[in-house]
């Protein structure tokens, strides 16, 4: 119990000082969030409570694989709050969209033998 809380508070100070940057620097902040950092905190851990680099590695494959249909969301949301959209209904259409586009990469995936 004390590995959990100690996995989600790291992953959650590391949220918290991506939030804190972009007060001041959007895009020192953006840089922050680009990096792997949480997949790697998941990859450390994976690999000290099992061990398994099998595992690791179809993790980190299918990581890769799920980025780039997120990648749009990146750009429509500032589309749709540029263009007059709320909050919101802005993050709802993006996240809606990425949903569908993650739908759209399992299907894709499965059809080349790329198992997600």
């Amino acid at each position: 119990m004390l590995f959990a809380l100690i996995k989600a508070g790291l992953s959650g100070l590391i949220i918290l000082a991506i939030s804190e940057i972009a007060k001041r620097s959007p895009a020192f902040a953006a840089l922050i969030a680009s990096l792997p950092l949480l997949s790697l905190l998941a990859v450390i851990w994976l690999w000290n409570e099992t061990g398994d680099g099998e595992r690791i590695a179809a993790h980190l494959e299918a990581t890769f694989w799920y980025v780039l249909p997120s990648l749009p969301l990146f750009l429509v949301m500032p589309w749709l709050l540029r263009s007059g959209a709320g909050f919101w209904p802005a993050l709802g259409l993006s996240a809606a969209m990425t949903f569908l586009l993650y739908l759209g990469t399992i299907w894709l995936a499965a059809r080349f033998g790329i198992r997600l």
